[in-house]
């Protein structure tokens, strides 16, 4: 098994570079951005121990694809994909937030709710609902992006207040929400899957509020398949799900929630390929084709070297 689980690289042009929880982002001229999805995975705010073959690639293609075919609702960042597991895009000023839209309870919010709470960012949650129930209409709840550590709900009206975001902004950025998520409501319908909740990230370039980072992929966002839906709601049973849960789920049965005493589980090779296959599952089933893997034989951090440095000569 390889896995792409980290990058040193100095390209031409370099002026920074940021290691993230599963991206890793190369400033070029202060001006362009190469994102390289690796093979880490994140779960609690803490990177796993062991990568997953061929998630960088799937993050990075359904997110282009994405990207492509919703850039009549709103501008966004991305100009190539000169790798399989990379997008090279414009450098924005990112907003210190994130914008997660939700359209079923269940999660974390459902944690929430379950332990009484009733108000979610500002947002007033009816009584009553069950695990996996739809809200009347989608709510967002945005949160603020830490560097380190948890990131943490907030308001509409705190963001304003704080400055994180000024009125204005906040209003396209909200406006940019909920048509994303309806257009990618759409498509995964048309595959036979709902998707239940994601995350935006937005940032200005000259002015202009574009949207960066990745879109509808399984590691910002939740889909379940709409077969059995509203039968194993009627009767209290778990959703299928395609998404990053599982393997929260699975971190939990097994005593870790990246809280204080907790250890983390070994993550055998046979679970990593068993995860590798969930996401390859969900690429086929959200996109409607058939997942390509890219060569792995070689060195495949040169592979992505060799492809990055051939692009931006030729810019």
């Amino acid at each position: 098994m390889k896995a792409l689980t980290k990058t040193d690289y100095h390209f031409a042009g370099q002026t920074s570079v940021y290691h993230g929880k599963v991206r890793d982002v190369y400033t070029i001229n202060d001006d362009l951005l190469v994102m390289v999805a690796t093979d880490r995975i994140s779960a609690f705010d803490v990177i796993l121990p062991k990568g997953i073959p061929y998630k960088g690639q799937v993050l990075n293609q359904i997110a282009a694809k994405f990207l492509d075919s919703t850039s009549d609702i709103c501008p966004n960042w991305k100009l190539a994909t000169p790798d399989p597991m990379v997008t090279v895009g414009l450098k924005c000023e990112g907003f210190r937030m994130e914008m997660i839209i939700r359209s079923i309870l269940t999660g974390s919010a459902w944690r929430a709710y379950k332990d009484g709470c009733r108000e979610l960012c500002g947002v007033r949650l009816p009584d009553g609902m069950k695990e996996n129930e739809r809200f009347p209409e989608p709510i967002i709840t945005p949160t603020t992006k830490a560097d380190e550590g948890h990131d943490m709900n907030i308001s509409r009206e705190e963001i304003i207040s704080q400055g994180l975001v000024s009125a204005e902004d906040y209003a396209v950025m909200e406006d940019y929400t909920r048509r994303l998520f309806a257009r990618g409501q759409e498509t995964a319908s048309k595959q036979g899957l709902i998707l239940v909740d994601t995350k935006y990230e937005f940032g200005k370039r000259d002015g202009q509020v574009y949207l960066i980072d990745e879109i509808h992929t399984p590691d910002s966002s939740r889909y379940f398949y709409a077969d059995g839906y509203e039968a194993n709601l009627s009767a209290g049973l778990p959703q299928r799900q395609l998404s990053k849960e599982f393997v929260r789920q699975w971190l939990i049965e097994r005593g870790f929630m990246n809280e204080p005493g907790q250890s983390m589980p070994e993550i055998t090779d046979a679970y990593a390929e068993s995860v590798s296959e969930r996401y390859i599952e969900l690429y086929e089933h959200i996109t409607g084709e058939a997942f390509v893997k890219s060569p792995y034989s070689g060195d495949l951090s040169e592979r992505i070297e060799r492809n990055i440095s051939d692009y931006l000569a030729n810019l």
